[in-house]
C-alpha cells in the first residue's frame, strides 16, 4: 500500500454502525442492520460484540479489498414507551 493511501486511510474518521443485540435461548445473537451480511452468536453479551466487532472490521476490509464502497451507517434506534390499558 502507499503512503498516500495509509495517510488518507488514517484520517478517516471511525464509522458507527448500530449493533442489535437480542438475547436467544443459546445466549445471544447480533446483527448490523446496515451490514446485512454480518451476524454473530455467543454466549455472553461480551461474547457476541467482539464477533460482531471482529466480523464488521472483516466485512469492510474485504470491501476495501474488492475496491467497492463502504455502507454508510443510516440506522438508527430508539426506546419508544408504549403505555397498555
Amino acid at each position: 500500500m502507499s503512503a498516500r493511501k495509509q495517510t488518507a486511510r488514517s484520517k478517516s474518521k471511525p464509522l458507527r454502525y448500530l449493533v442489535v443485540v437480542e438475547r436467544t435461548r443459546a445466549g445471544f445473537s447480533a446483527r448490523a442492520p446496515d451490514l446485512p451480511k454480518v451476524v454473530a452468536r455467543g454466549k455472553t453479551r461480551d461474547a457476541v460484540l467482539r464477533a460482531m466487532a471482529e466480523g464488521i472490521a472483516q466485512h469492510l476490509e474485504t470491501l476495501r479489498g474488492k475496491q467497492r464502497p463502504l455502507p454508510k451507517p443510516t440506522a438508527d434506534a430508539l426506546y419508544l414507551e408504549v403505555v397498555t390499558g
